[in-house]
């Protein structure tokens, strides 16, 4: 009987009778054993790339994702279409877990979904060194890319990961990509020219406008949105705001017009935002006004709106957000109700992101002294590190991906620095399992895990000395060992937290002050290039050439390079080609600084900070309080009670900083 081939499997089990545009190269590729990316636009069907080809390849196929919701969503979708799939993730219970791991074990999934901050895991990376897997993919890969939107330094190690666990090949999929992400992340994998496969950027469904803020924009949404919202006749929308406050407000005004809008934001607890979604993708709920925390992993096909209330973060976040609309291939607007008031508060995010030099000082001296330990090991639990060096966790985890680089460090493992355990039966039935040596050791593990009412926390070190004592194996690999075989039986439930993650420091005679200088120059330039990116984005709403051209030839698509394909080089359905090319009207100027000004908002701030750390704060950190951007220093000091906390959050960052210097460092 021949082999089922790839079209077959797309009709008997996912129901098309056809690929879409580039699906049957990248699945033709996967299938011949080649590593392959494949760019495709926002809702070009990249999913069904790696879904197809896993029911053909013979063993399991991992997929990393960035966030839950996208694997929610595409669990959901093969669960319906019969495709064993399953995700490891950190909502499930112990049980679940397992369970998964066996199935796996056993051959019976096809596919695995976690996300990256699970391959650190060091439980998870031994299970997976006894599954064979046929193909990594890497979903979101732009995350790869140092030059790409949303950068996230653990992604840089997944070709470590490749190579640790002998995969084969990897698929990346991904919808944002300009060419030099691309060839960053054809380069970090080694993936041919020819198996990059790119679907371009241009839909001719959508209706791309940008109309510059009006003074009450709230009305002007009203006005727009109203007539598209009849009782029984709603246009699906979806509204994108920059701040949880402005969600809440927008959607109260809309409800105040007749217009059934609920707001969406990382300020609502998971059950509700869930609750929300199903209503929007059942068709209950036709308007929501988000923030960019809603979106991901959504694929309902007759989304008629994506309106930008208030600036995108940047020109992929937009052609991402814009890509929800339209995906029945019907016409569609993309409504963009810009001025330049939201630009401060876009670039005090990127400002709020840059750490202090002495904070880098600081990390670089713990360093420094982990070097001088006979191992020249150094255990980093990110939080508490982001702690003591004042530094937030994102840029930190890019500054340890930046020392690695550099070669002064060099990640060896990760474990989880805390274990609890609750029996299910009686802890002196467990040692009689055993006989010999293995009833010692288990009765070694007995008497030296006290139990507090219910659980009992183990104790490495005390293990270790007290199996010495005995002239017993009592080390951390095989206590785990041991405990999770006791779990895989039933007899306890064993819980871990504190990841932490040793590194090796493989440099240890560095000059602290000249990489110090090295780093921090680093991260103003990583600011810099965030700025120009806001600033890219400015430029193409205020372009007086086809939107929709310039957005295509940002992500190198060169569908306008031919007159056949678009009539002298213009959509015809963006705000320039009708004639509205628009200039963002300014933000009003604020009024000027004044002595009492700081004497009122910064002094509070001066005083706690003083009171509680013996010394005052530097600009950096009160231009931080003032313009409402977070510092891990900032939560022992409880500072977003204080008065003045985010006061200025509608002023620039650098005009608030020079300001509170001529006052603090003086």
């Amino acid at each position: 009987m021949p082999p089922i081939s790839p079209q077959q499997t797309l009709k008997d089990v996912f129901g098309f009778d056809d690929f879409r545009g580039g699906q049957q190269a990248v699945v033709s590729r996967v299938l011949a054993g080649h590593s392959t990316a494949a760019i495709f636009a926002t809702g070009a069907g990249k999913s069904l790339c790696y879904q197809l080809p896993a029911l053909h390849l013979p063993h399991l196929t991992l997929v990393v994702s960035p966030l839950l919701a996208l694997m929610q969503d595409q669990l959901a979708f093969l669960a319906r279409h019969g495709v064993a799939a399953a995700s490891i993730d950190s909502t499930q219970d112990r049980d679940t877990t397992r369970d998964v791991m066996e199935r796996a074990k056993s051959g019976e999934l096809k596919i695995l979904m976690v996300s990256v901050e699970r391959l650190k895991n060091e439980r998870f990376r031994h299970f997976l060194r006894q599954v064979q897997i046929s193909l990594l993919v890497v979903d979101e890969a732009h995350c790869l890319s140092e030059w790409g939107h949303n950068f996230r330094p653990d992604y840089l190690k997944l070709p470590d990961y490749q190579r640790d666990f002998a995969i084969p090949q990897v698929l990346l999929l991904t919808a944002t990509a300009t060419p030099t992400v691309i060839a960053d992340m054809g380069e970090k994998f080694a993936i041919a020219a020819d198996n990059v496969i790119t679907t371009g950027f241009y839909r001719s469904n959508l209706e791309l406008l940008v109309a510059p803020a009006m003074e009450d924009r709230q009305q002007q949404l009203i006005d727009w949105l109203k007539p598209q919202m009849q009782p029984g006749s709603e246009a699906p929308t979806i509204i994108y705001v920059t701040l949880q406050q402005t969600a809440e407000r927008v959607a109260k005004a809309l409800v105040a017009q007749g217009i059934a809008a609920q707001a969406y934001h990382a300020g609502l607890n998971s059950q509700r935002r869930d609750e929300i979604q199903r209503q929007f993708m059942g068709g209950e709920s036709p308007c929501i006004v988000a923030t960019i925390a809603f979106g991901m992993g959504i694929d309902k096909g007759d989304i008629r709106n994506v309106v930008h209330y208030d600036l995108p973060k940047s020109i992929e976040n937009y052609s991402q957000e814009i890509g929800r609309a339209g995906r029945d291939g019907l016409p569609s607007t993309c409504l963009t109700m810009a001025g330049r008031d939201g630009l401060r508060v876009l670039e005090n995010f990127v400002y709020g992101d840059t750490p202090e030099y002495g904070g880098i000082y600081r990390l670089l001296e713990e360093i420094a002294t982990a070097s001088q330990a006979p191992d020249r090991q150094w255990e980093v639990l990110l939080n508490t590190l982001s702690r003591d060096t004042n530094i937030r966790p994102l840029p930190l985890k890019t500054l340890l991906v930046r020392l690695e680089m550099h070669g002064i460090i060099a990640p060896r493992f990760a474990f989880l620095a805390e274990y609890r355990l609750r029996y299910h039966l009686e802890p002196s039935e467990l040692v009689n399992r055993f006989e010999g040596e293995r009833a010692t050791f288990v009765r070694l593990l007995v008497d030296n895990i006290p139990i507090a009412r219910t659980w009992g926390t183990v104790d490495f070190d005390r293990l270790h000395q007290a199996g010495q004592a005995q002239q017993i194996d009592g080390s951390r690999a095989r206590v785990i060992t041991a405990l999770e075989y006791f779990q895989d039986k039933g007899w306890l439930t064993l819980e871990g937290k504190r990841m932490t993650d040793v590194y090796e420091v493989s440099k240890p005679n560095f000059a602290i002050e000249t990489l110090a200088s090295q780093l921090y120059d680093d991260c103003l330039n990583r600011e810099r290039i965030e700025i120009e990116r806001l600033q890219a984005m400015l430029a193409l709403f205020e372009s007086e050439s086809c939107l929709t051209r310039r957005l295509a030839e940002h992500f190198g698509d060169s569908t306008f390079d031919t007159p056949s394909n678009a009539e002298q080089g213009r959509c015809g359905h963006c705000s320039v080609c009708y004639g509205n090319s628009v200039r963002l009207p300014d933000a009003p100027l604020p009024p000027s600084l004044s002595d009492a000004d700081f004497q009122r908002y910064a002094t509070p701030l001066i005083e706690r900070h003083t009171e509680q750390l013996g010394q005052p704060p530097n600009a950096q950190r009160v231009a931080h309080f003032l313009c409402g951007l977070t510092m891990p220093v900032f939560t022992p000091l409880k500072a977003r009670s204080l008065n003045g906390f985010a006061v200025f959050e509608q002023r620039g960052y650098p005009q608030v900083r020079e300001w509170a210097a001529g006052y603090v460092e003086r």
